[in-house]
């Protein structure tokens, strides 16, 4: 009780002093941002296709499986479950891990694998069944990740259960879970019962439609040994998962920093064990690989005493992961999933502790994910690339203070303005069109250098399908400072003659559970009352009430004052 009592200070102390800078009249940020112009005409042309309305965003990630089947854990998936139109993957760490269950922060297991006395296997899947059951009951898939080490099979069992928290070294979380098997027929035979239980647990069609990937990071801090030995593993891994069912899909190799030069060797190198090298196993070329899973994260810090993102950071590890897979022809047309698609590295690190973390709880988040997530699929249609997902890895933290910066889509329960851009998404189906922007970054711009220029990208990304069009909006800008609302107007062709219009909206009055925690007092003991009135904000609520539209040949213009860091949805029903 102490120890939450003093995180909660310091949060309060932290978020006094970030506000103070924030909002201070006068910085450098809001006199840059306030010379743009306050109107902005966007275009849409819904006869103009540019491809499929894939569900990219469909993937959610998280370092402690535990949460999974707590109470708020299952509230959350059930919510996550049910705003997308198709299955979502799920991915977890430490699936293999040895413990008693009991989550904590970067922390997590299932004791699956212990030894008895005498050195033999002993096959435990109670946790991990809890687990994927929660998943496949909202009917979600896993991205089932095999790792990390059991105690019983680590090169280095001891020191092994962490007690990391938030300001300690991240270094602290590695300990002998990050170590190769002393023997690898054992952690071969490992995998292979756990897939064969999957595969009689869940059935043979449903395994077939997960994906399994090996490790996490084995080229930064999670694997405590050589690229030859993390290739060794793989081998032994992914024959091990195809003896158990054949046609399971496995992949990796979920590599950290995708634009810097050691992960892309690491990829290379990956390539080139899959195709051309002798396999540890079977001792022919080769090895099967079914997907490619590579990280892209970005890099806020603060600038003159304001949170400034840097998406381009993000977008540039996203562009080399697809310009690296487009180069090997063995690759065209396999998977690529981005396995952690972030703002930046650490979800369990608070702004208490990194201030610059302080977008999460807002409306900056929000637009953030909106603006990054079209430029993924611009990438992909660039690089004419099969991307098939992006891991937000984000969910959420039990049993901590309320609002307390966390990379988690909702806290203590309620949905976190961030969570409705995925609802967004979620209604968008059919064909992704043509939409252009007087006041729009370029996808070369915003990889190359963010979104720093004095004016904030207004733009957006608009779909058509059979008797629907759904048209995305954001004003989205780096710098995290308010500035003045934007006047803008949509043009759109195509259209029948007479549509529907819903008007969805994020911004401080809509949608925003944030905002309305903070108007109540934030407290952190809040009634149930109150906590029924956080659950409705916390929901995507309609700018305006529907209303019928008359179009003149097919066209009609929508005016909207978008606010900074705000996201729409328009949606036009025939």
């Amino acid at each position: 009780m102490f120890k939450k009592y003093v995180l909660v200070c310091q949060y309060f102390i932290a978020t006094t002093i970030f506000y103070l800078l924030v909002f201070t009249p006068g910085t450098y940020a809001q006199q840059h941002l306030t010379s743009a112009q306050s109107t902005a005409t966007i275009h849409v042309d819904l006869n103009k296709t540019l491809g499929p309305m894939y569900p990219a965003w469909a993937w959610f990630g998280y370092d402690e499986p535990n949460y999974t089947y707590m109470k708020d854990g299952k509230k959350l998936l059930s919510e996550i479950a049910a705003l997308s139109p198709v299955p979502v993957y799920v991915r977890a760490h430490s699936l293999l891990v040895t413990g008693d269950g009991k989550a904590a922060l970067k922390w997590g297991s299932t004791n699956a694998y212990t030894e008895d006395a005498n050195g033999n296997p002993v096959y435990n899947w109670s946790i991990i069944d809890s687990i994927f059951d929660t998943y496949v009951q909202r009917g979600m898939k896993p991205l089932a990740q095999i790792g990390f080490m059991p105690q019983a099979l680590s090169t280095r069992p001891t020191p092994y259960r962490h007690f990391w928290k938030p300001g300690d070294p991240y270094s602290d979380i590695i300990t002998g879970w990050a170590y190769p098997p002393k023997d690898y027929k054992k952690w071969a035979e490992l995998v292979y019962q756990w897939v064969k239980h999957s595969v009689q647990r869940y059935g043979q069609k449903e395994v077939e439609s997960w994906y399994w990937e090996l490790w996490n990071e084995p080229n930064g801090f999670y694997w405590k040994a050589s690229m030859e030995e993390f290739f060794k593993l793989y081998d032994y891994t992914a024959d091990a998962v195809k003896r158990a069912l054949p046609t399971a899909k496995i992949g990796g190799i979920n590599v950290a920093g995708t634009g810097s030069q050691g992960a892309q060797q690491w990829l290379h190198a990956f390539v080139k064990h899959c195709f051309s090298d002798t396999n540890y196993v079977t001792k022919k070329i080769g090895a099967p690989v079914d997907a490619i899973l590579f990280h892209a994260k970005g890099s806020p810090r603060l600038v003159d005493g304001h949170v400034q993102m840097n998406m381009g950071t993000q977008l540039r590890d996203i562009e080399t992961g697809f310009k690296l897979v487009a180069s090997y022809p063995q690759l065209k047309n396999i998977p690529i999933i981005i396995g952690e698609s972030d703002p930046e590295g650490c979800a369990a690190c608070g702004m208490h502790t990194n201030p610059e973390n302080a977008y999460r709880n807002g409306t900056m988040y929000s637009s953030y994910t909106a603006a990054s997530f079209a430029r993924e699929y611009a990438l992909a249609d660039l690089y004419k690339v099969n991307f098939k997902g992006a891991v937000s890895w984000s969910f959420e933290f039990e049993n901590q203070p309320w609002f307390f910066g966390f990379r988690d889509l909702a806290t203590n329960g309620v949905d976190k303005p961030v969570l409705n851009v995925f609802r967004m998404f979620g209604m968008m189906h059919g064909k992704r069109v043509n939409l252009t922007s007087d006041q729009g970054y370029d996808l070369r711009t915003a990889v190359d250098s963010s979104f720093r220029r004095t004016y904030p990208d207004i733009n957006g990304m608009a779909c058509k399908d059979a008797h629907e069009a759904t048209v995305m909006l954001w004003n989205y800008h780096d710098d995290d400072v308010k500035q003045t609302a934007k006047q803008v107007t949509v043009q759109l062709k195509g259209l029948p003659q007479q549509v529907y219009m819903h008007h969805y909206r994020i911004d401080d009055e809509h949608s925003n559970s944030y905002e309305t925690w903070k108007k109540i007092g934030s407290p952190q003991n809040p009634s149930a009352e109150q906590i029924a009135q956080l659950e409705k904000a916390g929901q995507l609520q309609l700018q305006d009430s529907p209303q019928w539209i008359k179009t003149e040949n097919g066209e009609t213009a929508i005016r909207m004052t978008l606010p900074s860091q705000g996201v729409s949805l328009l949606k036009f029903d025939w």
